[in-house]
């Protein structure tokens, strides 16, 4: 019988005056009873609106189904079937926007909490030791993949389910991505991650670290090394900035290298080799999950005044609710439709400040929000010493510039002819934010999942 509450099972979560002050994971997961209470909430839909709201098309109602019945094996299976890292996307991916977006019991209440039961079944499989990495055999041909963010091991996972050889050509020096370096360890462990590739490799997939593709090895040379496609997931690691004054000022960070040097490099722990600053008053320049990271990771290193500077209004910030709403809880101050205008330094070149204007809101623009307007006469300083840009970031122009024939928008985007990634140069596909601008994870997912599809009926049609 379906639970028919009207709410979702709460998760328990670490206090927010003490969370605020560690990097240990914020949400805490479910128990098994509380997992099969969230599960039974499922009520069955003929016409499941859910599953058509997953990026990787995980059969939701079906592993929901055995949560509910205590067959966490079961569920596992269905899940990993469908999803290369179920524990990951159970913890980042914007559920209220895709599966719980659409789910029924949304109407006269809050959907099932999907995400939540995803990552414990995820969790449960790593306690119990229990990983699916079965694969078809060998069937004698590579394939390369570009990056070893969501969209790469997505990739990899799904053609080495094929039977492919697949090796991963990861710049940095751990893999993971944007997973590692630009994810939190409070919303995502990297132990996580880490488990998440060894499934990865245990299914055969190669990872080759510190490979700059387009330095040490570009495409055409790829091929020439008996690869028969290329899969490029490389993301969008190139930061952007507001072009103001004062932006040269020491003290100035795009959120990407903030971030970096946090989770990546563990500038946190007091053994780091990464230097960060450890500062007073911080300002973060944008609205979106990013900004939210870039805040509380601030806040963690021992900020006492930590302000989200966003020039439209609260019910615009792109970022998930729940990331807003943490945030709040841990004491970031919410400065809305407001824009900085010049970044003050003092005589040793050091940020001091920041020059803003208050905004309101106009008609919508092209994106379909208001437009923001500034307000004659409303310029105000904001005392701070450091100011982190989160504005988006777009794709590292290295892969295009290295690589005959393969087009790009005028952001630097890959274009490619849709869903399946295959981009202007033949077997060579692309796909996630190289392709999308900066997005989320389980876009990046679906589109890797689709670009190995893709892959594989080009290779196999090539034999017949």
């Amino acid at each position: 019988m379906a639970n028919m509450q009207l709410t979702k099972t709460p998760m328990a979560e670490q206090d927010p005056q003490v969370r605020n002050q560690n990097f240990l994971e914020v949400a805490q997961g479910y128990t098994l009873e509380e997992a099969m209470n969230e599960a039974k909430r499922c009520i069955h839909c003929k016409n499941p609106a859910c599953v058509s709201g997953c990026p990787v098309g995980i059969p939701i109602p079906e592993f929901l189904d055995q949560v509910a019945q205590g067959n966490i094996a079961a569920a596992y299976e269905i899940l990993s079937n469908a999803n290369a890292l179920p524990a990951i996307s159970g913890r980042v991916c914007p559920q209220e926007n895709q599966c719980e977006g659409k789910c029924v019991r949304g109407i006269k209440g809050e959907p099932v909490a999907i995400g939540r039961v995803e990552r414990f079944v995820a969790d449960w499989a790593a306690q119990q030791g229990v990983a699916n990495t079965a694969t078809a055999p060998k069937n004698g041909r590579k394939v390369a993949v570009i990056g070893s963010g969501p969209a790469g091991l997505t990739c990899a996972g799904e053609l080495a389910r094929m039977g492919y050889s697949v090796t991963v050509f990861e710049a940095f020096h751990l893999p993971g991505g944007v997973l590692t370096y630009g994810i939190p360890e409070f919303r995502l462990p990297k132990a996580i991650v880490k488990r998440e590739v060894d499934n990865l490799k245990k299914m055969g997939v190669d990872i080759e670290l510190n490979m700059v593709i387009g330095k040490v090895l570009t495409i055409p040379e790829l091929f020439d090394m008996g690869y028969e496609s290329v899969f490029i997931g490389s993301g969008a690691g190139l930061p952007m900035f507001m072009k103001i004054p004062g932006e040269s000022l020491v003290g100035v960070y795009s959120a990407n290298e903030y971030l970096t040097r946090i989770n990546l490099m563990k500038a946190y722990q007091p053994d780091s080799e990464t230097p960060i600053l450890h500062n007073r008053k911080v300002a973060v320049v944008g609205g979106g999950n990013v900004a939210m990271d870039a805040a509380r990771c601030a806040k963690r290193l021992g900020a006492e005044n930590v302000y989200i500077v966003y020039r439209r209004g609260m019910a615009e910030l792109p970022a998930r609710k729940e990331e807003v709403e943490h945030a709040e809880e841990e004491g970031i101050i919410f400065k809305t439709l407001t824009n900085p205008t010049e970044v003050l330094g003092d005589e040793n070149g050091w940020v001091k400040g920041m020059t803003c204007v208050e905004m309101e809101l106009g008609e919508p623009d092209a994106s379909g929000r208001r437009r923001p307007i500034v307000k004659e006469g409303s310029e105000f300083v904001l005392d701070v010493d450091t100011m982190i840009m989160a504005l988006g970031t777009s794709p590292n122009p290295l892969i295009r510039s290295t690589t005959p024939g393969l087009d790009a928008d005028k952001h630097g985007c890959l274009i490619t002819n849709g869903p399946d990634g295959l981009t202007s140069r033949p077997m060579v596909y692309a796909g996630g934010d190289a392709v999308t601008g900066a997005a989320t994870v389980i876009l990046a997912m679906g589109a890797g999942k689709e670009a190995a599809r893709a892959i594989d009926a080009a290779i196999m049609g090539k034999e017949k």
